[in-house]
């Protein structure tokens, strides 16, 4: 520790919105304080969902800047981003075409491809990843045969696109890269010989770091602020959820996590990744974390449901903030019908609260009705989502889930945070709301030494973070929903085989 005070600053870089943070850490407790948030999403060009990079570098700058006349004097910065996502750079490092969103429909019927060339099998064994239509190595079979691939030089996760421009560094840092599906997670290397058997080009694959990792000075070109003179880029988790995770106070070494956004990420952190047929048929997904930590876990869809019926609603003229939204579904009664969030029908930008409705519907339920009825049925439908990950995460561990943290942006969110105690039967813990954030400065810290580890990082979190706990209530009303969305959720993964099976 160097005995005298740090400011450290975190770029999080969310699919809905971004933000940039100060850290300051005393040596005892470490405060934040957000000084830009801006929105983020895709727009469609040349017929394909593209992320508008240099709109995100000009909003990452502007809020470098902010924290740098702020604090005086920087001594890190680091960005996190959403998983999946890549961009492709030629020869002098400048980017080839913005990238594309894991949401664009190219990838339709890759996954079932991959299958047939390959088999499940053998994807899930060499990279221990959920086989999930957006994942990167798909995006990258839907991308091999344009050209574009065999002119990169390099390709870089999001987040590290950012990093190459401060630092000028052309690596990838490990959590980001175990998303891909593309990566072994137990030899901690790219799966070579899988993607050659699916037609990917392998020149482009870029050298792997660790969290932590102190990627040189920010250089002047990036950033020219006195703040900055003397600041390191230091990788934090560059996947969001790794970072949110370091944050997790946890009050039990086996509880669970929900990392709450776009994507829940239902999960347990685990000390080696768990790569068996039990794991692979239960649709779990092993990620890197942390100082040599996997986060054993299920992608869920999330709020992506609530986001999609809101930005429907607006386009109807009718303009609800969330919290308008979870106050009409907390006057809704209890949903007579479930959803399997999963569905591949959720996926899409759309009309979303037509597709929840059609769903009940082809399954024999009750209708959603207005707003909040359809708000109510998502809700219950995450909650009961959240039940399924545990109980498999458990089955395949050996290890029961004794309490659940809900941490992120979606931890603000009251009733789900209710709904998620009363639909497992476990006691949940919220907050901290700013954890990608929080982690990202904690893995700052970590590199400059202030902090010994992931156990001092936490404490650190438990000392400062506001958090709140939610005891279990009304278990019985459940057990109904919950066998209609294993029956649902089992039904659409069949329906995925057979797909496969035809193709």
């Amino acid at each position: 520790m160097s005995g005298r005070p740090r400011a450290v600053v975190a770029a999080d870089l969310g699919a809905e919105s971004g933000r940039v943070v100060l850290g300051r850490f005393d040596g005892t407790r470490v405060e934040l304080t957000e000084v830009h948030r801006f929105p983020n999403g895709p727009r469609r060009v040349g017929g394909l969902l593209r992320w508008d990079l240099e709109h995100l570098w000009s909003q990452v700058r502007t809020g470098l800047a902010k924290a740098g006349d702020l604090a005086g004097r920087v001594d890190a910065v680091g960005v996190d981003s959403w998983g999946l996502d890549y961009g492709l750079l030629d020869a002098g490092g400048e980017p080839l075409a913005d990238p594309v969103s894991y949401r664009d429909p190219r990838t339709r019927g890759v996954l079932a491809e991959a299958v047939r060339r390959v088999g499940a099998e053998r994807l899930y064994a060499e990279t221990g990843t959920q086989l999930m239509e957006v994942n990167t190595v798909y995006q990258l079979m839907a991308e091999a045969d344009g050209g574009t691939l065999r002119d990169a030089a390099t390709l870089l996760m999001m987040a590290d696109l950012f990093h190459h421009r401060l630092s000028g560094a052309t690596v990838s840092e490990h959590t980001a890269v175990s998303t891909t599906g593309a990566y072994d997670i137990t030899r901690r290397a790219w799966a070579t010989g899988l993607l050659d058997d699916l037609g990917v080009p392998t020149h482009m694959l870029p050298e792997v770091v660790d969290a932590g990792t102190d990627l040189g000075p920010v250089l002047p070109a990036a950033l020219d602020h006195p703040a900055y003179a003397g600041a390191r880029v230091i990788v934090p988790g560059a996947h969001d959820t790794a970072s949110a995770v370091v944050s997790v106070p946890f009050v039990h070494p086996d509880a669970g996590y929900v990392s709450s956004g776009t994507w829940s990420l239902v999960g347990v952190e685990t000390g080696a990744a768990v790569v068996t047929e039990a794991a692979r048929t239960a649709n779990l997904t092993n990620e890197g974390g942390v100082r040599g930590t996997v986060r054993l876990l299920r992608n869920c869809m999330g709020l992506w449901l609530l986001q999609e019926c809101r930005r429907q609603w607006e386009r109807e003229g009718r303009r609800y903030s969330y919290d308008d939204l979870v106050r009409l579904a907390e006057s809704a009664p209890p949903s007579a019908g479930v959803v399997n969030p999963d569905h591949p029908g959720f996926v899409q930008p759309g009309d979303m609260p037509a597709r929840i409705r059609d769903y009940c519907r082809r399954t024999g339920q009750p209708v959603p009705d207005g707003p909040g009825e359809v708000v109510r049925c998502v809700l219950d439908s995450l909650a009961l989502g959240y039940r399924a990950a545990f109980d498999d995460i458990a089955r395949v561990t050996g290890r029961p889930v004794p309490a659940v943290h809900i941490v992120g942006g979606g931890s603000r969110n009251t009733l789900l945070n209710r709904l998620t105690a009363d639909a497992t039967g476990l006691p949940v813990v919220t907050g901290p709301v700013e954890a990608t954030a929080l982690g990202n400065v904690l893995v700052q810290l970590m590199a400059l030494g202030e902090l010994s580890g992931l156990d001092e990082a936490r404490a650190a979190v438990r000392a400062a973070a506001r958090t709140g706990e939610v005891e279990p209530s009304d278990p019985d009303r459940w057990s109904d929903l919950y066998g209609r969305l294993r029956e649902y959720a089992a039904a659409d993964q069949e329906a995925a085989l057979a797909d496969e099976r035809r193709s």
